[in-house]
């Protein structure tokens, strides 16, 4: 990688506000602001119960929002986002980060709705950087493969009484 084509600071900058569009726009229903955190051929993959959600391309990134904005349960939910780790160059970079939910709703203490982590691609796209591909997943398996007694298989929760997102 030559010296030109390194991340900058202003690129993880970006990043860093990218992961925060993507967590204000979920957690206030706000579709549009949602779809443009991706690139038109992006995928989105929610790999915690047991069996994976995927959506391939904006418009079933699209599905996969207006799900939760009509569901009745989702208002108040917060996303949180932190610890985030980028590598890459100018165009393209890896990152991951921690990530939880909580369910803000009726008087504290409020109960968390998920704790994981994020692995994504993100591509810089006419001086944007956008998710070219978002993996999301719960604080098991795989991220806990090096400590003792731990397999690294993915422990699938039980998914909640109505089915996921159209997919």
């Amino acid at each position: 990688m030559t010296e030109s084509n390194a991340l900058t600071a202003e690129d993880r900058l970006q990043i860093h506000e990218l992961y925060a569009r993507y967590a204000w726009a979920l957690g206030t229903g706000d579709t549009q602001s949602f779809l443009a955190c991706f690139t038109a051929d992006a995928v989105l993959c929610e790999d915690i119960f047991e069996t994976a959600d995927r959506w391939e391309g904006v418009d079933n990134i699209r599905s996969m929002i207006e799900f939760f904005r009509n569901l009745p349960p989702f208002p108040g939910r917060q996303i949180h986002v932190g610890q985030i780790l980028i590598e890459g160059n100018a165009e393209r970079a890896d990152s991951k980060a921690f990530c939880f939910v909580t369910h803000c709703t009726g008087e504290p203490p409020y109960p968390l709705s998920m704790l994981g982590y994020y692995t994504d691609v993100v591509v810089k796209q006419e001086g944007r950087w956008l998710f070219r591909e978002r993996l999301i997943r719960d604080w098991s398996g795989p991220v806990l493969k090096a400590f003792p007694g731990q397999s690294g298989n993915k422990v699938p929760r039980k998914r909640p009484g109505k089915p996921g997102p159209p997919r």
